[in-house]
């Protein structure tokens, strides 16, 4: 797996640093969901989608990571994350099915995985970085993956949504901290499967969680300033994570 490296026209919820930059701390708020869609597994409900939409619109947020979504949903979410004068744009990676070679599948045919949406405040370079961990569970024939979208000069957003063996999702998670990102400031949000994330997250990281299994972790240039889980009514078997903190290195202006 490649290591990802921030350069002028790429980032990953990673903003690079310009020397002497006067700006003010920007805020951002994250919104972290698990939205069980498939279609297959027992948690599905066929409303998660309308809930997290509802709570788009209540919450405003400026980056929000989806996993256990269908392809399309994305795109149904992103729609929700627009504000006027603003740029939304969004991206989604599918979780290949080990037994097929191919993608894994919702129940209604679109391609199964996480996805991420970011509302920009003005029209923004942006590129995708998605990958597999390079460890898997051989009993679940999901294998488990990662996409970050870089907004270019700003900062990066990844999430994932790791194994549920739990040393496998520790070492996933290692890597995705240690080796994918490698760039300053990033935030990687997703439902981890971990509640102790102390021996994944680097020194000098901080995160924040929903008293359960899904978390925001933020690298340096980036401060997380409170988190709390939001219950979503039934619609699906997780609550949503919302962040709110301050991007403290970010060459945008706005």
């Amino acid at each position: 797996m490649g290591r990802l490296v921030a350069t002028a026209a790429c980032v990953v919820l990673v903003a690079a640093v310009v020397t002497g930059s006067t700006a003010p701390p920007r805020t951002i708020r994250i919104l972290q969901m698990n939205l069980c869609n498939s279609g297959i597994a027992g948690c599905y409900t066929g409303r998660a989608v309308q809930q997290a939409t509802a709570l788009i619109a209540a919450e405003s947020p400026d980056v929000v990571a989806l996993n256990e979504v269908c392809r399309d949903d994305v795109a149904a979410l992103g729609e929700a994350v627009g504000k006027a004068g603003w740029t939304v744009v969004s991206a989604f990676h599918p979780a290949p099915d080990r037994r097929t070679g191919q993608a894994t599948l919702c129940r209604n045919g679109q391609p199964f995985g996480i996805g991420l949406v970011m509302r920009l405040p003005r029209p923004t370079q942006t590129t995708t970085h998605p990958g597999a961990y390079p460890m898997q569970d051989p009993g679940d024939p999901e294998e488990r993956v990662w996409l970050c979208l870089a907004a270019a000069g700003r900062f990066t957003a990844c999430t994932t949504h790791l194994a549920i063996n739990p040393a496998i999702a520790l070492a996933q998670c290692r890597h995705l901290l240690s080796a994918v990102i490698s760039a300053r400031p990033a935030l990687a949000a997703g439902d981890f499967n971990l509640r102790d994330m102390r021996e994944c997250v680097p020194p000098g990281y901080h995160s924040r969680n929903d008293e359960g299994l899904q978390h925001v972790v933020a690298t340096t240039g980036v401060t997380l300033r409170s988190g709390r889980p939001i219950d979503m009514a039934g619609a699906t078997d997780h609550p949503a994570l919302l962040v709110a903190g301050a991007l403290t290195r970010d060459t945008g202006h706005d």
